[in-house]
Formats: C-alpha cells, sequence, structure tokens
C-alpha cells in the first residue's frame, strides 16, 4: 500500500448484508452525534490496513465480526477543515462457523460507545435507501445490489501472497530453500495477519521454503489453522512441473475454501494466469502482467463466486501491509 496522501483523511467501512424470506437487507447505524443513519465506518488507526479498519469498524458498531467480500465504490467528499475524507467500502457479511478459525487470530474489539453509535438496524435494502441521510451514501448500496443481482455478491476468497522480505542472496551463505525473512520481512509477516483474517481466510497453503512458511506461519498460528507444504509451489518445484501450480491454484478456485496460497515471484504468472482463467475479461485485464507482478508481502485477493459455468473470481483488489 503507498503511503496515505496529505490533507486526506482515509476511513473504511462495509455493507453488511444478509437474505432473510428471499429479501436482501443491510445494517444501518445512527449517530446521535450527526442524527444521522450511515454505514458502519472509521477512520484508519495509524499504520493499520484499510481492511483491518473496515472489518475493526464494524465490529465496533454493530457488534458483529464479519468477514469482507467483494469492493465496494469508494466515496470522497470534503470536511469543513478543508481536507477530503475518502472512505473505502466493502460487502460483508456476519461470521459464521466457517470463519471461526479467522477470527481467533483477531483481537478482541470493544463495542462502540452509545454517544458515537446509539443504535444499529437491519433494513431491507430499498428502506435503507431511503433511510440513509446522505445521499452520496448509495453508491455502494446500488452496486451491492446489483452485484447480488447478478450473484456475485456471495464470493469466496483465494489471497495469493508473495512472500515477505527476505535476506539478499549475495549475502547468505545457505541454500535457496532456507533463506529467511528479514527483520522487515517478519514485521510485514505479522502485519498479514489481521489483513488474512479480513476476509476470513480457513485454510493456508505455501512454498516449503522458508521465507514463504514464515510469511504465512504467524497467520496460521494465530488462527490455529495447519499449513499445506507443497513443494512445487517453490521456484524450482515449478520450474521443473508448471502444471502442477496451475492445478494447485486451479484446486483452490474451485475448492470453496477462504485460503491464502504463498509462493514466489517466479510462480506467480502461473498462478495469475490460473485467476484469469476463471474471470471474466475485465477481471482478468486488471490483474498485473508486469514483473515483480506483486511486492514483496503483497496479496491478491481473488474474490470467487458461484455461477451457473462454475466458480467464477468476479473481482480483484491489492494490499500490502503499510510501513
Amino acid at each position: 500500500m503507498s503511503p496515505l496522501e496529505p490533507g486526506v483523511v482515509h476511513a473504511a467501512g462495509a455493507l453488511v448484508w444478509r437474505v432473510r424470506q428471499s429479501r436482501l437487507q443491510v445494517a444501518l447505524v445512527h449517530r446521535p452525534r450527526y442524527k444521522d443513519w450511515s454505514w458502519p465506518k472509521g477512520k484508519l488507526d495509524p499504520g493499520e490496513a484499510s481492511v483491518t479498519a473496515a472489518w475493526r469498524e464494524v465490529a465496533e458498531e454493530i457488534g458483529h465480526d464479519v468477514v469482507l467480500g467483494v469492493p465496494l465504490p469508494a466515496l470522497s467528499y470534503p470536511l469543513e477543515d478543508g481536507r477530503t475524507k475518502r472512505v473505502r467500502y466493502w460487502a460483508a457479511q456476519v461470521a459464521g462457523r466457517p470463519e471461526a478459525a479467522a477470527l481467533r487470530a483477531r483481537p478482541p474489539v470493544p463495542p462502540a460507545q452509545r454517544e458515537e453509535i446509539d443504535n444499529a438496524r437491519w433494513f431491507d435494502v430499498d428502506a435503507a435507501a431511503e433511510r440513509l441521510t446522505r445521499a452520496t451514501d448509495r453508491a455502494p448500496l446500488t452496486a451491492l445490489v446489483d452485484a447480488h443481482g447478478q450473484g456475485r455478491l456471495d464470493t469466496r476468497a483465494l489471497v495469493v501472497v508473495r512472500h515477505a522480505a527476505a535476506r539478499k542472496r549475495s549475502v547468505w551463505d545457505g541454500g535457496e530453500a532456507t533463506r529467511p525473512l528479514t527483520e522487515s520481512g517478519r514485521t510485514q509477516a505479522t502485519a498479514l495477519v489481521p489483513m488474512l483474517s479480513a476476509f476470513g481466510v480457513t485454510s493456508v497453503v505455501t512454498s516449503d521454503w522458508e521465507r514463504c512458511t514464515a510469511t504465512v506461519d504467524p497467520y496460521a498460528q494465530a488462527a490455529g489453522v495447519a499449513t499445506t507444504l507443497v513443494p512445487s509451489l517453490t521456484e524450482t518445484g515449478h520450474d521443473d512441473h508448471p502444471a502442477r501450480v496451475a492445478a494447485i491454484v486451479a484446486g483452490l478456485v474451485d475448492g470453496g475454501q477462504d485460503a491464502v496460497l504463498c509462493t514466489h515471484r517466479p510462480v506467480l504468472p502461473t498462478v495469475l494466469d490460473v485467476v484469469a482463467q476463471h474471470s471474466g475479461r475485465a477481471v482478468a485485464d486488471a490483474l498485473p502482467r508486469e514483473d515483480p507482478f506483486l511486492r514483496t508481502a503483497e496479496m491478491l485477493v481473488a474474490h470467487v463466486a458461484a455461477t451457473d459455468v462454475g466458480p467464477r473470481v468476479v473481482a480483484t483488489e491489492r494490499h500490502r501491509p503499510r510501513a
């Protein structure tokens, strides 16, 4: 993630949705200070990633842990002090039993004070559009309703992560399989924990080389999930059998779990090619195409929906721990 722009207040939130009696509903919160109904959201803490802020703020304001889904349109508007406030939004669902492992990786979140949020309620989407105080808040709602109508709202996440920063080859006397993370890389790996948790990751698949296993191990330990070590996802394993890598990625797309796959820069073109094969043209065209494809510790989140023609990647987004 790039440094935050000066003069911009960054915030994040989510449109939490559910279906009841065949009706799409969303959660709104009431802020007594402003006497308005709006989406649960809040400002990023120092050093916090937007996806982490989104689930944290939602948990504080509606009293439920959530798992993020597809990104929705962001909103920007001027503040009284002359700055601009920019709010990123995601679709989200209240976390259920499949996300229990991901929830263990999250720190406790205290509820919002009543002077900040004094009511949180579910509304049918038409009623929510009428209840929203700020007209511009309807833009992400329109996108959410459209995604639901197209079968693109109920998704699972396949998170592709390039390993965190590692010792340079030129200064490491051991073999490639044992080259470790730097101190900065270990910090990146720790910072990935709440980001992976935000997307409800319950399955960890990785190259068995040290720099990859060390990148995802903090999350696996925090979530209490087993790590699947795959030699085919190493650089040499990929060189020997790239088709095996493609089959592994395809299996994760088809598998129906929220999963993270950690691998190396030279392996990424094969991984991204499989993601593209499961995507429509617009999504495929937006995938990274130039080396290094992803920076160290950067994650590409592919949102996979079940469709009539099989699992399809309906949206992607990229995130990296902030310095």
